[in-house]
C-alpha cells in the first residue's frame, strides 16, 4: 500500500487506529452514503489496511457475486500498491470472501459458517466487512447481535456499509443520519461519504478511539475514492 510520503493514506493509520489494531483493539464502524457513492471502495480500503498488517479479514457482500467483489481488490490494489509491496499474493492470502443473498443473512447463519470454516482449519479472520447489510428492514437488536457477535468470536474489527436517503432527513444527536440513527450508539465509529460540488469528503461523525476528532472530514479522490493525505 502506499507510503506515508505519497498522496493517498492508510485510513487506519490517518485515523489512529492502526497501532490499536495491532494491540488487539475491538471496534464496531460503519460507512454510511447515498446509493453508488463509493462505500465498497472505502470498505476494501480498511479491508486492505487490515491486510497488510496480517491480520485474516473476511468480506462478506450481500447481494453481489464473488467476481465483482474480488474485482473492487483487484482494482484498488493496483492504485495503491507501490515497491513497498513485495507479494500481493501473499497479501491476498489474508482474505476471504463470502457472499450471501439478501434474504438469507443473519448472524446465526454468518456465525454458523465461520465456525465450519474455523473447524476445518481453513480461516479464521480478526475482521469482518459485511458490505450491504439491510439496515432500513433490521431493528436494533439485529445490530446488537452483531456487536455481540464480535466481542463473542474475538473478532477485532467488523465494519459494516449502509445506504442513507435523500427524502429521509431524520438525524441522531451525532448527526448519524437515519436508517441508523436510533442505533449509532452501537458503533465506535460513524463515517459519511459527502459530496460536495465537485469534492469528496468522508466525514467523521463519530471514532470513540481515533486520533482524528469527530467533526472532521478526510478528503477522497473522486475519481478513485481513495481516502488522500490530510
Amino acid at each position: 500500500m502506499a507510503n506515508n510520503d505519497s498522496g493517498v493514506n492508510k485510513p487506519l493509520h490517518i485515523l489512529g487506529l492502526e497501532e490499536k489494531t495491532k494491540t488487539g483493539l475491538r471496534s464496531m464502524g460503519l460507512v454510511m452514503s447515498r446509493a453508488g457513492l463509493g462505500k465498497t471502495a472505502i470498505l476494501v480500503q480498511f479491508a486492505l489496511d487490515c491486510m497488510m498488517l496480517e491480520e485474516k479479514v473476511l468480506h462478506v457482500s450481500i447481494g453481489e457475486n464473488i467476481e465483482k467483489t474480488a474485482a473492487w481488490y483487484d482494482d484498488i490494489m493496483k492504485l495503491v500498491a507501490d515497491e513497498t509491496v513485495s507479494d500481493i499474493p501473499a497479501i491476498m492470502k489474508n482474505r476471504m470472501i463470502m457472499t450471501f443473498n439478501e434474504s438469507s443473512f443473519s448472524r446465526a447463519v454468518l456465525e454458523e459458517r465461520m465456525n465450519d470454516l474455523a473447524q476445518q482449519d481453513i480461516f479464521k479472520p480478526d475482521c469482518v466487512i459485511i458490505d450491504g447489510f439491510d439496515f432500513a428492514s433490521a431493528d436494533r437488536e439485529a445490530v446488537v447481535e452483531m456487536r455481540n457477535f464480535m466481542e463473542q468470536s474475538g473478532l477485532k474489527m467488523i465494519w459494516l456499509s449502509a445506504t442513507r436517503h435523500r427524502e429521509d432527513s431524520r438525524t441522531s444527536a451525532n448527526g448519524v443520519p437515519a436508517p441508523c440513527h436510533e442505533m449509532d450508539d452501537l458503533f465506535d465509529t460513524v463515517l459519511v461519504i459527502n459530496p460536495e460540488g465537485e469534492d469528496m469528503n468522508l466525514d467523521i461523525l463519530k471514532c470513540v478511539e481515533c486520533t482524528v476528532d469527530p467533526g472532521t472530514s478526510l478528503k477522497l479522490d473522486p475519481s478513485t475514492m481513495l481516502v488522500q493525505k490530510s
